[in-house]
């Protein structure tokens, strides 16, 4: 398939903190994801540094975050069940919100804009409030901008990094 047949690009972010074996760690398992990606999705047209940031939520362990961006035929709703079985074959349980994870994928943008559905909203809800989000997608998508505030990437992720007054 060539880039041209593609007609959605996504920007996805990746996290692990939980590892499947001693040779999985959290951070081997996101380029092992990439490639399942990449085998099955689409075309992968640029992936961010892997950066490890504290948990977000009651898990102790550290995080593996990375992001990347997708060109894919898949619309939205595909590719979402998609991500799903990819989570599910590296050992993802859907059973405790904010805990520890093997894997864990989100589609954050879409070249489609938003969608709102049960299941999916895209951009997704949080992106925009976490830095560990964010860095890794200013790295490689820093111009592309928010559908809902018009704000790009990289003046997001900038906002996150101003110090907040106290009132």
């Amino acid at each position: 398939m060539t880039f041209a047949s593609h007609a959605h690009l996504y920007a996805l972010s990746m996290g692990s903190n939980r590892p499947i074996s001693a040779r999985l760690s959290p951070r081997a398992i996101l380029p092992a994801a990439v490639e399942a990606l990449a085998r099955q999705g689409g075309t992968v047209i640029a992936v961010a540094p892997t950066i490890i940031t504290p948990p977000l939520g009651p898990s102790a362990r550290r995080y593996a975050n990375s992001a990347l961006i997708l060109a894919s035929p898949l619309p939205p709703s595909a590719l979402l069940a998609l991500i799903h079985a990819i989570e599910a074959r590296f050992g993802r349980r859907r059973h405790r919100r904010w805990g520890a994870r093997t894997l864990d994928i989100d589609i954050l943008l879409w070249s489609g804009g938003r969608k709102r559905g049960r299941h999916l909203s895209i951009p997704h809800p949080a992106f925009a409030t976490r830095a560990f989000v964010l860095a890794p997608l200013c790295r490689i998508a820093p111009d592309w901008r928010d559908p809902i505030s018009g704000l790009s990437v990289r003046q997001l992720h900038h906002r996150l990094q101003k110090p907040h007054r106290k009132t």
